[in-house]
């Protein structure tokens, strides 16, 4: 069994038929081994909410909150998903990911270090568009992938 935590626009694009990056996520989903998982956490929880809900992204196909709901619980539904409670020991690699960063202003880094951190105490692969991301992932430790 492979974990795979897809990032939030992940997420975003296999929930939204019109999203630029759909066919390649839902291809990708499609192609992964029957005992794969797909987690949720809070933060990607929380991420892909606001983003269903935001007209700036989602322009003339932005949901209500209840339907942004409906689509996370569509989610959950789905066998090869679960959520996942932030692990104890995220912190320390929290903080570790984050080391490069230290003498920066890394406001875009802190949610990316955060995503690999979890990826890494969850024992999963992170799952993301961003190739900068997914570059640092890997130097980090981390088989990402990059759905397509």
């Amino acid at each position: 069994m492979t974990s795979f935590f897809p990032d939030v626009n992940v997420w975003l694009a296999l929930s939204d038929g019109g999203h630029s990056h759909h066919a390649f996520a839902s291809n990708w989903l499609d192609r992964l081994p029957d005992d794969s998982i797909l987690i949720l956490s809070r933060f990607t929880q929380m991420g892909l909410l606001c983003l269903l809900t935001n007209t700036a992204v989602m322009g003339d196909r932005t949901l209500t909150l209840g339907d942004a709901w409906a689509v996370y619980d569509g989610w959950l539904e789905d066998p090869r998903v679960d959520f996942y409670p932030e692990p104890r020991n995220v912190d320390v690699g929290f903080r570790r990911a984050t080391e490069p960063f230290a003498g920066k202003a890394a406001a875009k880094w802190v949610g990316d270090c955060w995503l690999l951190a979890f990826a890494q105490a969850a024992h999963a692969r992170l799952v993301t568009f961003d190739q900068g991301l997914c570059e640092f992932a890997r130097k980090q430790g981390n088989r990402a992938v990059v759905p397509g």
